[in-house]
């Protein structure tokens, strides 16, 4: 597993890191709650992800890559952002991957 974003390369481990920093943030155990994640489009084109986890008494916590400036947004469950991530290395999602998230 990646230990910090300078180890991410691939998008497996962009969701490992994304679903790990979402579950520190309201002390969730990682292997109780699963990650859903949805492709985002722009004119057709995929421009990132987003990610979504429901915890427990409805909390929802969530985060989007925009993969055109490698960038996470995170959202704690007041749906507010708590933390921005700028990733080093550029992470390329293949079209097929995308339609695969919706």
């Amino acid at each position: 597993m990646s230990s910090s974003v300078e180890d991410i390369q691939s998008l497996n481990e962009l969701r490992r890191f994304i679903h790990k920093t979402l579950c520190e943030k309201e002390n969730l155990l990682e292997e109780q709650f699963s990650m859903s994640e949805m492709a985002l489009r722009r004119r057709s084109r995929s421009c990132g992800l987003q990610f979504s986890i429901n915890g427990p008494r409805s909390v929802r916590l969530g985060a989007i890559w925009a993969s055109d400036s490698n960038m996470v947004y995170f959202y704690d469950a007041r749906g507010e952002r708590y933390a921005k991530v700028h990733l080093p290395n550029r992470i390329f999602i293949a079209e097929d991957e995308s339609e695969e998230a919706a």
